[in-house]
């Protein structure tokens, strides 16, 4: 492992309340691994009562909408900007609803509810088909034992409750 800022070769040393921490001996600094961040987009139509769920290119299964947080990019930037060139669809709001570690790609992926226009999808390069899916079709068709199931299910329960209000 290298210094990000330098170059030179990391070695571990101790810091206090957190243990081995990767530390560049030329910039006198501790480094902190660097750890990706992406949105994960549990997408609803405006009356909250339909999902869009996707299947991306070369899968089986389908999924919820997800994206990288670019460099300098807020979440709250990266959520229109995802779902615009996935979909061509615009996020018309959002509330923070989850996060969760996803090893599988060594990611911290943070868990939206995004409102969006009920309408035909234009697909991006990634994603193969979407569909607008009840709550109990989403259910059947997602990916099992993922980390997109395990946001959806926890989001349904929000989504009822919006739909009690």
């Amino acid at each position: 492992m290298f210094c990000r800022d330098c170059g030179e070769k990391l070695a571990l040393r101790y810091m206090e309340n957190e243990g081995l921490v990767p530390y560049c001996p030329r910039c006198e600094k501790f480094k902190f691994p660097f750890f990706p961040v992406a949105v994960s987009m549990t997408v609803v139509n405006r009356a909250e009562d339909k999902i869009l769920l996707a299947r991306h290119t070369g899968e089986e299964d389908f999924t919820l909408l997800a994206g990288y947080i670019r460099k300098g990019e807020s979440a709250e930037r990266a959520i229109p900007r995802e779902l615009k060139e996935e979909t061509r669809l615009p996020a018309v709001k959002w509330r923070y609803f989850a996060s969760r570690y996803h090893s599988e790609k060594d990611i911290l992926m943070l868990n939206f509810i995004v409102t969006t226009e009920e309408q035909e999808v234009t697909l991006g390069e990634e994603i193969e088909e979407v569909r607008w899916c009840t709550f109990d079709e989403a259910k059947e068709l997602i990916r099992k034992n993922s980390t997109a199931e395990h946001f959806l299910l926890g989001v349904l329960p929000e989504l009822g409750k919006s739909k009690r209000r």
